[in-house]
């Protein structure tokens, strides 16, 4: 079984974050942040991987160190749950829906680290989520887990819709990369030879 359990400790947050990539969607979620819990939802449910998030922040101050630190942590820890990355598929995208709104994912688990994101929120925050967020926490994701990882929004004008179709196409994505290619069981996909 592809699995982690990591943890990241700091004077900021306290954060665990355990996955299984080979799991059922099955999330338990405690951040404190009530939005970014349904949203780390969707990457569980569409992405078919288990995950525990227990995050304890600083929140007092604003959720941006809990939600970054979190991101990190499940950097890491995807990091570590795909190993050698023998015989994955490597790349991965999706497209996403949700009434008006529409994002595109792409993903490569290349060992390099790349975020482009490209998300005009329509507006600065979805109740009390500050929307700068969402890049936060992909920034500090890839940056951990050695990814190269493009986000569009391609239109939307409701900003929840636009935050939870990234999540989605996200979640959709990370799960055809890194399904496992049965004609290349044995085989690192890179022509390098290491990933």
């Amino acid at each position: 079984m592809r699995q982690a359990d990591v943890s990241r400790n700091t004077l900021e947050t306290r954060i665990r974050v355990a996955i299984n990539l080979d799991g059922t969607g099955v999330a338990k979620l405690a951040t404190g942040v009530g939005f970014f819990d349904h949203m780390l939802d969707q990457i569980a449910r569409h992405g078919m991987m288990d995950l525990i998030i227990d995050a304890a922040g600083d929140l007092h101050i604003d959720a941006h160190h809990t939600v970054e630190d979190v991101g990190i942590t499940f950097g890491q820890a995807l990091a570590k749950a795909l190993g050698d990355k023998k015989g994955l598929r490597r790349y991965g995208h999706a497209y996403v829906p949700l009434d008006e709104a529409l994002s595109r994912v792409v993903v490569d688990l290349s060992g390099r680290p790349g975020l482009v994101f490209n998300v005009p929120f329509t507006r600065a925050m979805i109740g009390e989520f500050d929307v700068d967020l969402v890049h936060e926490f992909f920034q500090g994701m890839v940056n951990h887990a050695g990814i190269s990882l493009h986000i569009d929004n391609l239109r939307g004008v409701n900003a929840h819709h636009q935050a939870e179709t990234v999540f989605k196409a996200f979640a959709r994505a990370l799960r055809m990369a890194v399904e496992v290619d049965a004609r290349a069981a044995d085989a690192i996909p890179s022509t390098k030879g290491a990933l």
